[in-house]
């Protein structure tokens, strides 16, 4: 909930699938399937000249998820990871440093 109030100039919508511009963009490898797409000017990259400006987008990208999940509860769990993804995303967190953080998310917690 405080990464959610910290949330700046974005928002979230739902498409149906990814267009062949925003695959081609990522350079996303053969068989990769794509979930969400975030962009905008990350937060950690604005300065004092960022204003009047239109909000990032978050793109949740439907059928890959349906076609991908068993069933309703996992659709949900992949939704939040994706989300949770693409919010770090705006937070100005590079791949490489998602995945680490992802990695860490999904270990669970020591007794």
């Amino acid at each position: 909930m405080k990464f959610l109030r910290k949330l700046d100039n974005v928002t979230v919508t739902v498409e149906h699938e990814p267009t062949p511009d925003q695959i081609g963009e990522l350079k996303l490898r053969q068989g990769w399937t794509l979930f969400g797409l975030y962009h905008g000017v990350p937060q950690a990259d604005r300065g004092v000249h960022y204003m009047n400006v239109l909000p990032d987008k978050i793109t949740i990208f439907q059928r890959p998820i349906e076609k991908a999940a068993r069933d309703s509860e996992e659709i949900k769990e992949i939704v939040k990871n994706t989300v949770w993804h693409e919010i770090a995303h705006h937070f100005g967190m590079d791949e490489a440093q998602v995945r680490q953080a992802e990695a860490k998310r999904q270990k669970p917690p020591r007794e």
